[in-house]
């Protein structure tokens, strides 16, 4: 159980920071990168990182999460995340439908909701991090039609003290610039994305739609089995 939960903490902000070690823009399609590679190169990236806080992370937490944050802040669409989360009360209909009075405390709700969720990961799922140092993954390979696709499943598997191993999915996409950025991930059959959103959608029945207070104690969810 415990395990469980340090592992949703990895893969969270493994996940958050895909596309990490290949910030050179369209260069990143150009060579011909798949997600695949993104994905390894990136996993073994932010794992030296942690390998490294170990010797200074308890007495200067802060270093560590900076660092992470270092990762993170160029390649992750927080704000595009933090939308995702809120589902339908941050849509671009729910948008259009309200009035000028309306849409400016929707943006504010918004950017002070993605503040939140840039902060809460790294710190609550970078604590996470700690126990994986030494932890066995592998990427799958990729298939032979990665190249051309614009939306592909990355399999990874991550080996514990377990018989078996976890199994994540990591659902992928191009952006513009042909980058590829995670859109969601599945571990073990649990889909992240959906247990986020349910969650902020509940806070904000129990509120009766006050999404204020919805974000003002806001805590990211932790996922078991």
């Amino acid at each position: 159980m415990k395990f469980r939960m340090q592992l949703s903490a990895l893969l969270w902000v493994l996940a958050l920071a895909l596309g990490a070690n290949a910030q050179q823009g369209v260069a990143q399609a150009d060579a011909g990168v798949t997600a695949h590679e993104v994905v390894e190169a990136t996993t073994s990236s932010v794992m030296a990182v942690v390998s490294e806080a170990k010797e200074y992370a308890e007495e200067d937490p802060e270093r560590y999460y900076q660092s992470i944050q270092e990762i993170l802040d160029p390649v992750v669409d927080f704000r595009g995340f933090a939308r995702g989360v809120m589902g339908p009360y941050a849509t671009s209909e729910r948008y259009r439908s309200l009035d000028a009075d309306g849409q400016a405390q929707l943006r504010s709700q918004l950017d002070r909701f993605t503040e939140v969720m840039r902060r809460g990961m790294v710190r609550t799922y970078g604590k996470g991090l700690l126990a994986f140092g030494g932890s066995r993954i592998q990427v799958s390979s990729p298939s032979l039609d990665e190249a051309e696709a614009s939306r592909v499943s990355v399999e990874q598997l991550i080996y514990s003290d377990a018989v078996e191993p976890y199994v994540v999915m990591y659902q992928m996409g191009r952006d513009r610039s042909g980058e590829w950025k995670l859109r969601n991930m599945i571990i073990e059959s649990v889909n992240l994305g959906e247990i986020y959103q349910s969650q902020f959608e509940s806070a904000a029945r129990k509120q009766k739609g006050d999404l204020d207070t919805v974000i003002d104690t806001w805590s990211a969810p932790e996922v078991d089995s």
